[in-house]
């Protein structure tokens, strides 16, 4: 076995405790849902069953589509099958209070012949049981983590041997410390400062330059810094949700992504008011111009991310976002998200958050969210709300 039993003992641990973060008061019989993207999860799948079950929680356990009847069903389908939500698919999402999902991909490429347009309309029709979690989120009524069961197919696009692809997960998710727990709560707790430091600075516009980038992001009124919160294992991040409405200049990803079957690289985009006007990649443009077109939002902003090197110890490319967007290294990393924002980051009650004042806010809506990644050595510097100007990031490091 790739991992050793004492490492996924510690992995569904700190799985667990990523789930309760920030919806600590489970009760028994809450519904928790188990996802395996494939059966090669099933050793971590079953280590976390078991203490679930253990805990008095109601389990349920799925299996995605294989990488074969996935490419099928996007091939051979027809719109009405696209468009097809399940029976019972809503009254699952309006029971759920938690969600762990386990990563184990079999193909990160399978999708790579199929129009983009047939995949976005699967993504349209179930943005509906997103919503639904979203707004029992912001109600407290459910939580959710992530993670990565290392498998070849990412490790060998990631150009890494299988034993060293895990070794990267091992050493990021701290499965190898006598606490693991102990030691992302210590993690967090030091991620905590940092967000109440960035809040302090009561900041107007935040400006990302490197030698490929020049990006400016209006912050937006009622924003508060997210991370660390358990959402991911691992998550190194602080990131928000800014006003989607005020990002100008150019932004690009040096680091690949492989995005719903696709591999794409080099993307570049140049925004004005808010919208990326020129889109372009070095390969897989098509694609992702036609997924920047889902909908309204899809060429907007809805998350604004940076990672300090002294938290995450990554430092090897993953081929995997959940990684990737961690990556520590030399400079650490920025991403932005294209597409939906997160309401968490509303600083009041996200459960007073209504369509229209999200709109009013200018917190982004689209059925997509896609973390597009850049690690080249960066200057972030804030304009506060007085006028001055003060660097915020610099090296890798945030300089609280």
């Amino acid at each position: 076995m790739i991992l050793t039993p004492k490492q996924i003992d510690n992995y569904a641990d700190a799985l667990l405790w990523g789930l309760s973060v920030d919806r600590p008061r489970f009760r028994k019989y809450d519904v928790v849902l188990v996802r395996m993207e494939s059966p090669a999860a099933l050793p971590l799948a079953e280590a976390i069953n078991r203490r679930l079950v253990e805990r008095r929680f109601n389990v349920i356990l799925r299996t995605l589509a294989s990488p074969t009847a996935e490419k099928d069903f996007y091939g051979l389908s027809d719109p009405a099958q696209r468009r097809f939500v399940w029976p019972g698919e809503k009254e699952l999402y309006e029971g759920l209070n938690g969600l762990i999902a386990l990563r184990a991909p079999m193909s990160l490429t399978h999708l790579k012949d199929i129009p983009p347009g047939r995949i976005g309309e699967v993504t349209v029709a179930k943005k509906s049981l997103r919503d639904i979690l979203d707004r029992r989120e912001e109600h407290g009524r459910f939580s959710w983590t992530l993670c990565t069961w290392p498998t070849e197919v990412p490790a060998r696009n990631a150009r890494l041997p299988l034993k060293a692809y895990a070794s990267q997960i091992v050493k990021a998710c701290f499965l190898d410390d006598r606490d693991t727990v102990g030691r992302w709560k210590s993690v967090h707790r030091d991620a905590m400062e940092i967000k109440a430091w960035l809040k302090g600075l009561r900041m107007r516009t935040i400006r990302l330059q490197t030698r490929s980038m020049d990006l400016e992001v209006r912050l937006g009124e009622h924003r508060k810094f997210q991370g660390v919160s358990g959402r991911n294992i691992p998550s190194f991040e602080i990131f928000t949700s800014p006003d989607c409405r005020g990002t100008r200049g150019v932004y690009y990803s040096n680091l690949p992504s492989f995005r719903n079957g696709n591999y794409v690289e080099g993307i570049r985009l140049e925004f004005k008011d808010g919208d990326a006007l020129k889109v372009s990649a070095k390969k897989g443009e098509e694609f992702t111009r036609k997924t920047l077109a889902l909908d309204p939002g899809a060429r907007r902003i809805g998350e604004l991310s940076l990672t300090d090197v002294r938290f995450s110890k990554i430092d090897k490319f993953m081929a995997d976002t959940l990684f990737d967007e961690n990556f520590g290294g030399p400079y650490g990393n920025c991403h932005i998200a294209m597409g939906a924002s997160y309401s968490d980051t509303f600083d009041g009650d996200p459960s007073k958050l209504t369509r229209s004042r999200k709109k009013a806010l200018g917190f982004n809506d689209s059925s997509h969210h896609w973390d597009i990644v850049n690690t080249e050595d960066k200057t972030v510097t804030a304009c506060l709300r007085g006028g001055k100007r003060v660097t915020v990031y610099d090296k890798g490091r945030f300089k609280v």
